[in-house]
């Protein structure tokens, strides 16, 4: 459980431990706190957005964003957040914490995504090889402000529903199912012992059973059959070749590419020896079974673009494959709003917030530092993962894909965090719900301002985008 500060603010907190920091008290006192909170933070606070008279220069914010960046790749990046105001958006989370900072809190935190929106959720597979949703992004991840992950997803369905050429009143009914369902699970969770919620979890097959027979529960199921058929074998023959006995990524410039530097290979033996040390005993004993064979660079994404991201191939002794994918971490775009991680390295801090809010992990997650101290978390490139196809979603696709996520986020939040305090603020009116419905048309709105102010920026020379890979 993270800490519960006392006074209603996003003033940024120095305490960021993730361990058991507020006393232990009952479930009813904790409500009782919850509800006292409204008369500081009303609910209905949260629906709006204004502007600040001062607030900077957007394109100023994710040019602040990009320093550190390999400049090369730059242009990659503003092309792909060039196509859509939602696209925009997925890559300007360090612009939306400085604005989300402005915005009224109850001063509850708990281990925030701090880039969640709808396509950081989707299908992976568990160490039981059990299919799950759950989040899948965790790079801004940070203890702060419960609000901040319900204000960003509540956006990212207005603006991927404009995206699908929905109705205003489609996309609002989308906010108000996934914050409906936000509100009315963490009650659940509230309900239950933090054994019960540590072990919930959202596996595929209960969430296609619970769409009526049709054309909804058909579309779960395709989906599932999808996920299932990602897995390191289905995609080795897709971005692997052989060469004079020996495994090779093929490159597809400029998105996966080999590295040129000769002493690079050394490099990577050397962080593989020191990411091994990140696992459990047992899990080094399984990464023991493989040897390297190729690395690449790997362009993924949008907001990560520019960032340093590896591809590692390892082969066991009769050629079966291991995917991993080395991920530059940096600091949280949350950090300046909400204190410095208590961990060093950044990529400590992104794997033990997963695991915090995760229901179960990749087993090959783990963390390294790399030259020149860049951090670095570790991941499989692929182990039955698929995101949602939004953009082929219906009204009522989306609107069942929300509920869904908002099921999710509570499960998240309740395992960090205090949802009792939570569920006792938001109570069972749909009060919170509206206020979030309101927020959400018009930061969207915002959004697209801002969208077209890097269009703009970029007619003007200022940036330089590249719109076609």
């Amino acid at each position: 459980m993270v800490a519960l500060t006392k006074k209603p603010s996003t003033a940024k907190s120095s305490d960021t431990d993730v361990g058991m920091l507020c006393e232990l008290r009952s479930r009813a006192e904790r409500v009782a706190e919850g509800q006292s909170l409204r008369e500081r933070v009303p609910r209905s606070s949260h629906a709006t957005w204004l502007q600040p008279a001062n607030r900077r220069d957007p394109v100023a914010i994710l040019e602040q964003s990009s320093k550190g960046r390999l400049p090369e790749l730059l242009p990659i990046r503003y092309g792909r957040m060039l196509h859509s105001p939602f696209t925009f958006m997925r890559g300007s989370a360090a612009l939306m914490a400085h604005d989300l900072a402005t915005t009224p809190s109850t001063g509850i935190r708990v281990q925030a995504c701090g880039d969640c929106h709808l396509l950081n959720f989707g299908l992976f597979a568990t160490p039981e090889r059990n299919l799950v949703f759950d989040i899948n992004d965790f790079d801004e991840t940070l203890p702060g402000p419960w609000e901040w992950d319900c204000k960003r997803l509540a956006v990212s369905f207005v603006l991927a529903a404009r995206d699908i050429q929905l109705s205003a009143a489609e996309a609002r009914d989308c906010v108000l199912e996934c914050v409906c369902a936000y509100r009315q699970r963490l009650r659940e969770y509230s309900r239950m012992s933090p054994m019960e919620v540590w072990y919930a979890r959202q596996e595929v097959d209960s969430i296609t059973a619970m769409a009526q027979k049709g054309p909804i529960r058909k579309n779960r199921e395709e989906i599932a059959e999808r996920a299932h058929a990602h897995v390191a074998e289905h995609l080795f023959p897709k971005i692997v070749c052989e060469e004079s006995g020996h495994y090779r990524f093929i490159e597809h410039r400029p998105t996966l590419f080999h590295v040129a530097e000769a002493e690079f290979e050394a490099h990577v033996h050397d962080r593989l020896s020191d990411y091994r040390q990140s696992l459990p005993d047992e899990r080094r004993v399984l990464l023991d079974r493989y040897r390297l064979e190729d690395f690449a660079m790997k362009v993924a994404g949008i907001g990560s673009v520019g960032t340093r991201c590896y591809v590692v191939l390892l082969v066991d002794k009769d050629g079966h494959p291991l995917l991993l994918q080395f991920k530059q971490a940096c600091r949280s775009v949350l950090e300046p709003y909400c204190g410095k991680s208590q961990y060093q390295r950044q990529g400590q801090r992104i794997v033990v917030g997963q695991r915090l809010m995760q229901s179960a992990s990749d087993i090959f997650l783990g963390w390294v530092r790399g030259r020149h101290q860049h951090d670095f978390f570790v991941r499989q490139l692929r182990d039955m993962k698929y995101t949602a196809p939004v953009e082929k979603f219906s009204a009522v696709q989306l609107k069942r894909y929300a509920q869904v996520c908002g099921w999710t986020l509570a499960r998240a939040h309740a395992k960090s965090g205090d949802a009792a305090s939570i569920s006792g603020y938001l109570g069972g009116s749909d009060t919170f719900d509206l206020a979030l419905a309101a927020f959400a048309q018009s930061y969207a709105d915002e959004t697209e301002r801002d969208h077209a102010a890097l269009v703009e920026a970029v007619r003007a020379g200022r940036i330089h985008a590249q719109i076609n890979e």
